[in-house]
């Protein structure tokens, strides 16, 4: 009779146990797919679910892949691991922040399991930016890339922010119909693109090609870009190719859309053009809102958006003063401005508990060669339709547009994560050393 007590104790304390463990893996798999879901880098999302599993007595491996997370969790009485589905393809630095606010109150002792379950479903529950907003802000956006980029004629300025407002719009009704993450970009750079055309046709302002352009610039991937770099550098190289070939499909289908616009309107992206010299205060201003506007579509929350812009602010008055004072090129002053960028974000990125990549873009959106990258897709198309007809300058051209494109993005990359990096490993170097 007391052996069957003791076995039925054994078998009890034994499923209870199984229960904790399962009970902490589903806990630790829910904040890892909306950390992973939304933008946070592959090593906070590995940080923080190495934290939770702490604070629930066991530890935990987490082995992220493209669509996909593995988690493993452990202790001295066995291990249980599971899988869940996860397209890192969103970023919305709000989730990150309340799901960082979730598990800090678990591992503080303020949060029961069940309790942090529920806040968790609240969290992934959590509607996106409002329609009114989000568009407002879309139209703002496009409107700063035109002042930044030259092109400050009142009526080009109009038909930017009716455009990309309307892209917006659009993008958010194509949202209940389908999820595929293609269809969003292309749609809105379209519309872009005939506005664009359209304009073109009835002279509405100057610095026409402008129109169509900067409606467009509010849609790069710069997110997905810096963290595929991230990845790529903490040697995750199937996660992080993965990353950077979402992020150029994203970039091909906005140049699709825009090219197919035009062409439905009956225009053509001129591919070369000197730069336009924009006074100092205009452009910091501008890059202040085009901020503001992109931390708008990553859903920053509103206590937080003042860093970015003044970030992104300094780092533009420091492009502008290189170019301006210096004499240096375009290249080189994107490395120094994203330089700045880096360093300043990442250790504010750590204490506000927002992704880095996403931050970190949002301060530097100003800097992105959108219009050089578009140009040089403008006359791909052109090389293609007119065969061997084509001029011997617009070939010129279109490698000059594309080679600057790629460099300064490879700049802003660099700039943007090498500060990253070195700050991390200087970090985990201090850990490693303190007794």
């Amino acid at each position: 009779m007391a052996d069957d007590v003791r076995s039925l104790r054994a078998r009890q304390a034994r499923e209870k146990t199984s229960a904790a463990a399962d009970g902490a893996l589903a806990l630790a798999l829910e904040a890892a797919t909306l950390l992973f879901a939304n933008g946070q880098t592959t090593e906070r999302v590995i940080l923080a679910v190495e934290r939770l599993a702490s604070a629930l007595g066991c530890h935990a491996g987490v082995f992220p892949q493209w669509g996909q997370l593995n988690i493993w969790i452990y202790d001295a009485r066995g291990s249980h691991e599971d899988a869940r589905a996860a397209l890192p393809t969103g970023v919305d630095m709000g989730k990150v922040t309340a799901t960082l606010d979730v598990i800090d109150g678990l591992c503080d002792g303020r949060l029961a399991p069940d309790a942090a379950r529920s806040r968790l479903a609240a969290v992934a529950a959590l509607p996106p930016v409002p329609l009114a907003r989000f568009a407002l802000m879309a139209a703002v956006g496009a409107a700063a890339f035109g002042v930044i980029f030259g092109g400050a004629h009142p009526a080009s300025l109009a038909v930017m922010a009716f455009s990309a407002g309307a892209g917006a719009c659009l993008r958010r009704w194509l949202a209940g119909f389908s999820r595929g993450p293609f269809l969003q970009p292309f749609s809105a750079a379209l519309l872009a693109g005939f506005v664009g055309a359209v304009a073109i046709r009835l002279g509405l302002g100057t610095a026409l090609h402008l129109v169509a352009l900067c409606p467009c610039m509010v849609l790069v991937p710069g997110p997905h870009f810096l963290n595929g770099a991230l990845d790529l550098v903490r040697l995750r190289i199937p996660l992080g190719l993965a990353r950077l070939a979402y992020a150029l499909m994203v970039v091909l289908m906005i140049s699709a859309g825009l090219l197919a616009g035009l062409t439905l309107g009956g225009s053509t992206l001129s591919v070369s053009g000197p730069p336009v010299a924009v006074p100092l205060v205009y452009e910091v201003v501008a890059a202040g809102v085009a901020v503001a506007a992109i931390g708008t579509f990553f859903a920053i929350p509103w206590r937080a958006l003042p860093v970015p812009i003044l970030i992104g602010m300094l780092a533009h008055a420091a492009r502008w003063t290189m170019m301006a004072v210096g004499g240096a090129g375009v290249v080189a002053a994107a490395l120094a401005a994203c330089l700045v960028i880096g360093g300043i974000a990442t250790p504010i990125a750590d204490r506000m508990r927002l992704p880095f990549p996403a931050l970190a873009f949002v301060s530097a959106v100003s800097l992105i060669p959108g219009v050089y990258l578009f140009r040089a897709a403008g006359g791909i198309v052109g090389l293609v339709a007119l065969a061997g007809k084509a001029a011997p300058d617009l070939a010129a051209d279109t490698l000059a547009d594309g080679a600057t494109a790629f460099m300064i993005v490879l700049a802003m990359v660099f700039g943007l994560v090498f500060p990253r990096v070195c700050l991390e490993s200087r970090r985990l170097a201090r850990k490693t050393k303190s007794p």
